[in-house]
């Protein structure tokens, strides 16, 4: 019978030996298996770091230059030579004017100006002369004043001796005076010529300007925006007959809130995006700064400068702008990849042991750096947060993850 109850002893340790090890296998085997489905995971440290702010304004491109160009002489158009969208040099012809009647008044100004140089005894290409006294007229009216100035001495001398008459005294000296006045009136006479040559050739350069202001140029390279009139029209003075526009550089006038009134400075180079080419980033440099706020809008005017050589922006784009300003505050971001974003909602996975659940955060702005495109968050995180990223495909609200490590430094170092 003591036999019999030690060997039952026996098998029944054995059982329980057995069962316990059976345990035990489960437990590890359920381990293993709930590591192995664990997620892979980067992990990032929340870190403060002081950054110096950006001011996000919004705005619009104008050409830099755009002008009305209108006719500056009357005229029939005789040729239009450029269309809207051409693109034209500076001082490319756009409409020609009949130049006949123009043509005419040149020709006949330039007759009045051989007229007077003729008269006044120089070339075409001759100064009028300084001494009027060596003009043949003057000359001429110089050598009558001669011998009537001898001839009056003479008779005057001979009436004191009784050898002529007084009536012959008196023709002597009224001879004396005529050829006189004779004699001024050829100074004056030329005088006159000299001012008769100088309006002369300024009529004569008036009209040779008119001629050439029958060809309507660019007055610096751009493309046509407008055009008013057709072959056969026309034109009078003033008439607008284009819009040309210089697209080669352009300003972007930004309306900036009046709490970054002195924070922003000439010079500072801008980032500029437009819904044309989204992800790209277009640079300009602040040219100006307008000195007064709008009550109606609470904003100021920043105008930046850009260079458009392509031509792929256009004036009219509504541009978004980021401008770097002399503001420092401390800070939080995150990586770009570690922000959710559904339904208007901005979410990031915060790590807590092993377990990840979701946090929502509001983000006050994005940057690019060295680091990459970042997030800046103005609340639902804090410094000593993780906050982790799937390796691959996405993460869930309470899932498991395995950290794994990327040699990337915490978010903020």
């Amino acid at each position: 019978m003591r036999s019999l109850w030690l060997r039952a002893g026996c098998l029944l340790i054995t059982a329980w030996a057995v069962v316990f090890s059976g345990g035990c296998s489960n437990t590890q085997a359920n381990s293993q298996a709930s590591a192995s489905r664990a997620t892979p995971a980067h992990v990032y440290t929340v870190a403060e770091e002081t950054t110096r702010r950006r001011v996000q304004a919004v705005g619009s491109l104008f050409a830099l230059e755009e002008s009305t160009l209108s006719a500056e002489v009357e005229g029939r158009v005789a040729q239009v030579l450029a269309d809207v969208g051409d693109t034209v040099t500076e001082g490319q012809p756009l409409i020609t004017l009949d130049q006949q009647e123009l043509q005419y008044e040149v020709d006949r100004q330039h007759g009045l100006v051989r007229q007077v140089r003729a008269q006044l005894g120089v070339g075409p290409n001759e100064p009028p002369p300084a001494d009027p006294r060596k003009m043949a007229a003057v000359q001429r009216a110089e050598a009558d004043l001669f011998d009537a100035e001898r001839k009056h001495g003479r008779a005057q001398e001979m009436l004191k001796d009784k050898l002529i008459s007084q009536q012959q005294a008196d023709e002597a000296a009224s001879r004396y005076q005529s050829t006189k006045a004779t004699y001024n009136v050829a100074l004056q006479e030329v005088d006159r010529l000299k001012a008769l040559l100088i309006s002369s050739e300024a009529s004569e350069k008036l009209a040779e300007k008119k001629l050439r202001d029958a060809v309507i140029r660019a007055p610096f390279p751009g493309a046509i925006k407008t055009r008013n009139v057709h072959p056969g029209e026309y034109l009078r003075v003033q008439s607008p007959v284009m819009v040309l526009v210089r697209t080669d550089r352009l300003r972007a006038r930004l309306a900036v809130p009046e709490r970054w009134a002195g924070s922003i400075s000439d010079g500072a180079t801008v980032d500029l995006h437009v819904e044309a080419f989204p992800g790209e980033t277009f640079q300009g440099k602040v040219s100006r700064i307008n000195p007064s706020v709008s009550q109606d809008s609470r904003t100021f005017e920043a105008e930046a400068l850009l260079v458009n050589k392509d031509g792929r922006l256009k004036p009219g784009f509504f541009v978004q702008a980021s401008l770097p300003s002399e503001r420092e505050e401390k800070t939080i971001f995150v990586p770009e990849q570690a922000v959710n974003y559904r339904y208007g909602v901005y979410k990031v996975f915060l790590l807590s042991g092993n377990r990840v659940s979701e946090r929502q955060i509001r983000p006050a702005g994005q940057t690019e750096d060295d680091r990459g495109r970042r997030f800046e968050v103005a609340e639902g995180l804090k410094p000593g947060d993780r906050v982790a990223v799937a390796v691959s495909g996405t993460l869930r609200d309470g899932e498991t993850v395995q950290e794994q490590s990327d040699g990337t430094a915490p978010v903020g170092k």
